[in-house]
């Protein structure tokens, strides 16, 4: 699996393959979700802890919402003729977007978690 072996190669870097404890926390991408998925990661690596983002809070996350504009305004469409041209084309928009970005705008307000919050609430 490509996230086991990202793992894999994050654990065996410094500080990390010595650390005490690593968090790792991640999304519930169907490469990663789920209780077997941390049953797995952590029988690999006795010090990581694995954390799952709740399922419903994509907007927390936001290394997700950048990686979501760079597939947007980067990769799409995937015309490439080389891995050297992706490359290329990332660096240039990294150096773009640090003079273009803004803050997020929520549009999820104190009033829609409490909506939400009160649907899950099985009581």
């Amino acid at each position: 699996m490509p996230f086991d072996a990202l793992v894999d190669l994050v654990m065996a870097q410094k500080p990390y393959q010595s650390a005490r404890r690593v968090f790792l926390i991640i999304d519930n991408d169907s490469s990663h979700r789920g209780q077997k998925s941390v049953q797995r990661l952590q029988s690999r690596y006795k010090n990581l802890v694995v954390v799952h983002l709740p399922v419903h809070a994509s907007w927390l996350n936001q290394v997700e919402i950048y990686f979501s504009v760079v597939q947007r305004k980067v990769l799409t469409p995937s015309d490439f003729t080389s891995l050297a041209e992706v490359a290329q084309r990332l660096y240039e928009f990294e150096s773009y977007y640090e003079e273009i970005a803004h803050p997020f705008e929520w549009k999820f307000t104190r009033q829609d978690l409490k909506q939400l919050l009160a649907k899950l609430d099985p009581h």
